[in-house]
């Protein structure tokens, strides 16, 4: 099998939040494609209930500093770095005191979504792709799980996609069972527009539901996982007709399920 450079966009890695369903894969695909000979990144965000210094993570200076500005506020970009020992794979963390400084991932003491997760899943997409571009490294394929990871494709194709560290690269998305009820912020699709972004297909975020959330994403991906057995069936439904490439359920104890995923790559390349 020839060997890829692949980047790993992921709301969530263990061991550094709970196990979840998304956390484990995320974490054993990026060993699984490593030691497959594959070139790998990965990136997650730098929730507050992370504990730091059990998993010993450090700021990569030279990569921080950067402000990104998000609905006209200027928010500092720290990139913090940690390994997981028993794999050998490096974790990139995206950072941020106004959004990931709370002790807890994607919703309150209540169980409510925090308001502004919109903004977050902004920021954290264009803080891994500006870092990305820092590394001055090249992906062929960039595999994004989870919606929070969602807006990274809309912001491949449509404001990195003359860049030529990404104008070869392949999008993979992720279904999971991540549903959320309701609907992000009203403003998420003006707070995107903002960025320059000129596409007929952000009008499906005037209602930024969950189901046409990943509808819009959808929309720019190259290939299509399904990675949970109870992902949203309409997701499901809407994936399958979509007529691109399609990776079903697999269950992670088949003997094969990580070469499935390393010839899936291969295939959109």
């Amino acid at each position: 099998m020839a060997s890829s450079k692949i980047l790993y966009v992921c709301s969530e890695v263990a061991p550094y939040v709970p196990d979840t369903e998304s956390s484990l894969l995320s974490r054993r695909l990026s060993q699984a494609m490593q030691e497959r000979g594959n070139e790998i990144r990965t990136f997650m965000p730098r929730y507050g209930c992370i504990n730091e210094r059990r998993h010993q993570l450090h700021e990569v200076i030279r990569l921080s500093g950067m402000n990104l500005i998000i609905d006209d506020n200027d928010h500092q970009l720290i990139i913090k770095v940690a390994s997981i020992p028993s794999a050998r794979v490096q974790i990139y963390f995206i950072d941020n005191d106004d959004y990931f400084a709370r002790k807890a991932m994607m919703r309150d003491a209540e169980g409510s979504p925090f308001p502004d997760n919109d903004e977050r899943a902004i920021f954290f997409a264009r803080g891994v792709l500006e870092t990305v571009k820092k590394l001055r490294w090249t992906p062929t394929v960039v595999h994004c799980h989870g919606w929070f990871a969602g807006v990274v494709p809309l912001y491949l194709r449509r404001i990195f996609n003359d860049d030529p560290i990404f104008k070869q690269t392949k999008i993979v998305v992720s279904l999971y069972d991540d549903g959320f009820e309701g609907t992000l912020d009203r403003g998420f699709r003006s707070k995107i527009e903002n960025e320059g972004i000129k596409d007929k297909n952000l009008a499906l975020l005037d209602e930024p539901s969950y189901e046409n959330l990943c509808r819009f994403v959808m929309d720019y991906a190259d290939g299509v996982i399904i990675a949970s057995p109870e992902a949203d069936a309409k997701v499901v439904e809407m994936a399958t007709r979509s007529g691109k490439p399609l990776l079903g359920y697999q269950s992670p104890d088949a003997a094969d399920f990580f070469d499935q995923y390393n010839r899936f790559y291969e295939m959109l390349q």
